[in-house]
């Protein structure tokens, strides 16, 4: 959680605690003084078993809460919390190429992608956006935005792999930037792939702009350490994970590095848990409202015993 003060100037009030309670206790001993003049008090509290002017510690403690609440609701102060949250367009990105029918996944990368790609949107909000894009040298929207799931389950299980060699990452995420630009919710690409960007646009570039359009990346790299075989030839990992780490961290995802088709389920299920946004709680009529509670409950308390005077 967080708190913060939109117009912090006006914390300065909080001094005005300090010159109050220096202020209550200066005033009670010229109160007492000159109340003394006037009646015998110490006698009469021998005989009553209580002392008649007390510090009133309990009206001082009101008052500073009062000023304390006063100066933050001038303040404009918002309480800042993460919170469960489905406010967001989605942008399912998968990796098409030919690399992604390697058999270290069941029955293949591509197949075991697409099948927890489907159970990630099955656990969505009907209300959710989605957009579905594959890549590969070039990239292909194969379903623009929309909040019909079943239309975008049935997308995802059309993707065959692509013709046009390579892997273009920078591409991918620029065409899904676009997709996602007149979303008014949280936007977020998934980023499924099983290579390293060896064609097209610069990755920094494509980063760069995902961060300009307020655009969350989370990368998941789909390869077995042991590699996979693709018509009968062993191949073996190219993933750049550094490359991927990169894209995560500077647009606020976070990379996920897969070798099992349990590792995907786990990847899927973390990026939907993560979807928390940050929520502010705008406190000023809270605090202002217990203020003048407050401020009623300190008039009446003055006029019971703790009054100044007996």
């Amino acid at each position: 959680m967080e708190v913060v003060f939109s117009r912090p100037m006006y914390l300065w009030f909080l001094l005005s605690v300090a010159i109050l309670i220096v202020v209550h206790f200066f005033t009670l001993k010229t109160v007492k003084r000159k109340a003394l003049k006037f009646a015998n008090f110490d006698a009469i509290s021998r005989v009553t078993g209580k002392p008649l002017l007390t510090s009133n510690t309990i009206l001082v403690f009101l008052r500073a809460i009062v000023l304390i609440f006063f100066s933050f609701s001038l303040a404009q102060t918002t309480l800042y919390y993460l919170g469960d949250s489905n406010d967001f367009s989605f942008v399912v990105a998968i990796d098409a190429s030919s690399s992604m029918t390697a058999d270290d996944f069941t029955p293949n990368r591509l197949e075991a992608s697409k099948t927890e790609a489907i159970d990630f949107i099955d656990g969505l909000t009907s209300d959710t956006r989605v957009g579905v894009l594959s890549f590969s040298g070039s990239s292909f929207v194969q379903l623009d935005m929309t909040n019909n799931l079943g239309d975008v389950k049935e997308t995802i299980k059309e993707i065959g792999i692509s013709d046009v060699g390579g892997t273009d990452l920078g591409e991918a995420i620029i065409t899904a930037v676009n997709m996602l630009r007149s979303e008014e919710k949280s936007k977020v690409i998934v980023l499924l792939t099983d290579g390293q960007s060896n064609v097209g646009v610069d990755v920094k570039d494509a980063i760069t702009y995902a961060v300009e359009n307020e655009v969350i990346v989370y990368p998941i790299g789909v390869a077995s350490e042991e590699g996979g075989k693709i018509l009968g030839l062993e191949i073996l990992s190219k993933i750049n994970d550094p490359e991927l780490t990169t894209i995560a961290e500077n647009t606020g995802g976070k990379y996920y590095r897969v070798e099992d088709k349990e590792g995907l389920a786990e990847a899927y299920s973390e990026i939907s848990k993560a979807n928390r946004e940050r929520i502010g709680l705008d406190l000023d009529p809270i605090l202002m409202a217990i203020a003048l509670i407050l401020l009623f409950f300190e008039w009446a308390l003055m006029n019971t015993k703790f009054r100044t005077l007996p």
